[in-house]
C-alpha cells in the first residue's frame, strides 16, 4: 500500500470550514455529501496535489454513490480531511481514473 493510500485509510472524518462548505456548490453543484462520497467509494486514485503555501495539498479521483465522477482537493489537519474544494473530473483526470475502473465511460 502507498503512503498516500495509508493516508486515507488514516483519516477519521471531515473538516468543513464555512467558505468551502458552499464554495463547490455554488460553483459546481457539487454537495457536501458526494465530495465525502468520493472517499469512500472504490476505486480512488489519490496523488499529492499543486503545493500550497502552508500546507500540503492532495487530490482524489473517483465517484459519488450516484457515479457521479469528480476531483477533490483537500488537506489533512488532526486526522480529518479538509476539503477544499470539489468539481466534475477533467478529461485528463476521468484518462487517468480509467485506468484503474474501466468502466469509466
Amino acid at each position: 500500500m502507498s503512503d498516500l493510500d495509508d493516508l486515507l485509510t488514516g483519516l477519521t472524518g471531515f473538516e468543513w470550514d464555512d467558505g468551502s462548505s458552499t464554495k463547490s456548490w455554488e460553483r459546481h453543484h457539487v454537495t457536501q455529501a458526494e465530495t465525502e462520497e468520493v472517499f469512500f467509494n472504490r476505486p480512488v486514485v489519490v496523488m499529492a496535489a499543486k503545493p500550497a503555501d502552508r500546507e500540503i495539498r492532495y487530490n482524489v479521483l473517483g465517484r459519488t454513490s450516484d457515479d457521479r465522477l469528480l476531483s477533490v482537493v483537500f488537506t489533512v489537519r488532526r486526522g480529518l480531511a479538509r476539503p477544499i474544494s470539489a468539481r466534475p473530473m477533467s478529461r485528463k483526470e476521468r484518462t487517468a481514473y480509467a485506468e484503474i475502473s474501466p468502466e469509466v465511460p
